[in-house]
């Protein structure tokens, strides 16, 4: 098996997807944190499947002290310890109204791109605003009154609907995991949580949280940033599992893993009606099974420790040649 070709071809499809969805609907999202958001969250993933840190260093062709310098580096801010570099520029600019030649100046180690990147976010955040232009550009905290509006804005129900997937898959099992997967602050988490037990998408178990289905709704205008994550996570998954296990059917039954299949039409072709119905009815087939079953969860909540949780995807993409 051509490892390094697979991973190769993996990365750039997914390099292709984060660059559309930077771009989507006209807006411009910061990516500067991406490739040392991958760099971390690799190596983390691979130093949890027990994989000795030296061994993990060589993977990434640096030596040991470089390794364990930059994972501190990603961990905490180059200039001020023990705060990320957002945390450390916002808490400078709440003291001192800082202009910009003096926040670059300050954070002089975590390097201009990167500073800039944050102070960029914090503007469109709504916690800071700016007077002035170039170096002499004057940073200053929007009121408490500004940054409240801020944290009721319209995307709390897509953290809300984030939070409950992590819940649902595991990843977060409290309020502090939330806080600390989503980069939000305690009483925001705290919102957030009430609202999702209040509409019975969580349940409390003692000191966890505890969600046996997840839905978003076709079309749903929030919220569908879960959706996508959810998507991408099971096909992932579910590659990484097929992998893992081998592609012997035997060791599976058949339960993990996927097909594709492209069907190449014509207008007029006596199945294009086929091909195009096809996911409406699968979904409308799946959705009913869905249903059923979380009728019954409802009734008889299951055992968390005890579960199974059968994952599903279908999905269908048309590639017109005016598109290419």
């Amino acid at each position: 098996m051509h490892l390094k070709l697979l991973i190769d071809g993996i990365v750039r499809q997914t390099t292709v997807m984060i660059a559309q969805l930077s771009t989507a609907s006209g807006v411009r999202s910061p990516l500067a944190h991406v490739a040392d958001q991958v760099f971390f969250t690799l190596a983390k993933e691979i130093e949890s499947q027990g994989v000795r840190k030296q061994i993990v260093a060589d993977m990434f062709g640096l030596a040991m002290r470089s390794y364990q310098k930059k994972m501190q580096r990603l961990t905490e801010s180059a200039s001020v310890r023990d705060k990320t570099l957002w945390e450390a520029v916002l808490q400078l600019v709440i003291d001192e109204s800082p202009t910009r030649a003096r926040v670059i100046e300050r954070f002089s180690y975590d390097g201009e791109r990167d500073v800039v990147a944050v102070l960029n976010d914090l503007v469109r955040s709504g916690l800071v605003f700016t007077t002035g232009s170039g170096d002499a550009t004057v940073f200053g905290p929007t009121s408490e009154d500004v940054q409240r509006l801020v944290r009721r804005r319209h995307d709390h129900e897509a953290l809300a609907n984030v939070a409950w997937l992590l819940v649902y898959r595991k990843e977060a099992q409290n309020e502090s995991d939330l806080g600390h997967l989503l980069g939000i602050e305690p009483e925001q988490v705290e919102a957030i949580v009430a609202d999702l037990v209040a509409s019975r998408r969580l349940r409390r178990d003692g000191q966890m949280l505890r969600s046996s289905n997840v839905v978003v709704p076709v079309g749903a205008e929030q919220g569908w940033e879960s959706a996508v994550l959810d998507h991408f996570r099971t096909v992932a998954k579910a590659i990484a599992h097929k992998v893992k296990i081998g592609f012997d059917p035997s060791t599976d039954s058949g339960l993990i893993g996927g097909s594709t299949f492209t069907f190449s039409v014509t207008a007029g072709h006596p199945h294009e009606a086929d091909v195009y119905a096809l996911l409406k009815e699968t979904r409308a087939r799946v959705q009913a099974l869905w249903d059923r079953v979380a009728q019954y969860n409802e009734q008889h909540p299951p055992d968390p420790e005890r579960v199974v949780k059968v994952s599903f995807y279908a999905g269908q993409d048309v590639d017109r040649l005016e598109d290419d």
